[in-house]
């Protein structure tokens, strides 16, 4: 099973190989890998698709510390570092476009492009703290929890009954705890949009019209970064890359196609 060494970490990663031009994808919060599975499918081998687990996620092994995205922007450069990858397009859902975001900040010459699925630059409202902080006290609870998958499934998916039966599973055989840090540093991340025209790359924007990210923050997104497009996915939820494949994937080729001669 392959892992990049940080200093208090093993990054779990999944690496198509090849000879394509690299692309760096980090997953949606409570998910792993797997999210972009159709991805990986459709875009090799045209392009080499390196997925990535964050801490408290998946296979990645840390000691659930505290840590902030630009944490994780550090263990998203130390997978490229372990793979001796220079520059690639780093992007990812939610939470990976967090990452992905400040890794373009932190190393500007190594990012080609970005791909930023559901995703800000805002941080978390006094509501959604609220409102997550609930959730996650039951979660950690005594309490059954199949429920409280089946909803936070309904959120994030949709009404795709096989993805949502597929990841409750998944959720409430997990250690309720393992997230606890990764949940503070969602809730807690920092506020990057006046720092945003820092950032020259091509950026891919696709907001699904029913994530739990405001349409307007996506906006605000593409506006304000330098040469950025933009695709709303109607009817879409956070998880787009898996109920809407095709729509996500059309997208990412045509623009991945268009910036292979200089990445």
């Amino acid at each position: 099973m392959p892992f990049a060494r940080a200093i208090d970490a093993e990054i779990h990663y999944e690496d198509t190989g090849g000879d394509g031009p690299v692309v760096l994808l980090g997953h949606e919060f409570f998910m792993d890998t797997t999210m972009f599975a159709a991805q990986v499918t459709a875009l090799t081998p045209d392009f080499r698709i390196v997925t990535w687990d964050a801490r408290g996620h998946g296979r990645t092994r840390d000691e659930g510390l505290p840590f902030t995205y630009w944490t994780a922007a550090r263990d998203a450069l130390t997978v490229l570092d372990h793979l001796g990858v220079q520059r690639a397009v780093v992007g990812g859902s939610s939470q990976g476009g967090f990452s992905a975001l400040r890794t373009a900040l932190l190393s500007p010459d190594r990012v080609a492009a970005l791909v930023l699925i559901a995703t800000e630059a805002h941080p978390a409202t006094p509501l959604e703290r609220e409102t997550a902080h609930r959730f996650l006290d039951r979660w950690a609870g005594p309490g059954p929890r199949y429920l409280l998958a089946e909803h936070l499934a309904g959120r994030l998916i949709g009404d795709d009954p096989w993805y949502c039966t597929m990841w409750a599973q998944r959720w409430v055989t997990r250690d309720p705890r393992a997230t606890e840090a990764a949940a503070n540093c969602l809730l807690t991340r920092d506020d990057i949009l006046e720092r945003l025209c820092e950032i020259a790359c091509p950026a891919l924007v696709i907001h699904p019209s029913r994530a739990s990210v405001p349409r307007r923050n996506a906006l605000e997104l593409a506006r304000r970064l330098r040469d950025s497009r933009f695709l709303e996915i109607d009817g879409a939820h956070q998880a787009v890359t898996m109920t809407h494949p095709a729509e996500v994937n059309a997208a990412l080729h045509a623009f991945l196609t268009e910036l292979a001669p200089s990445s």
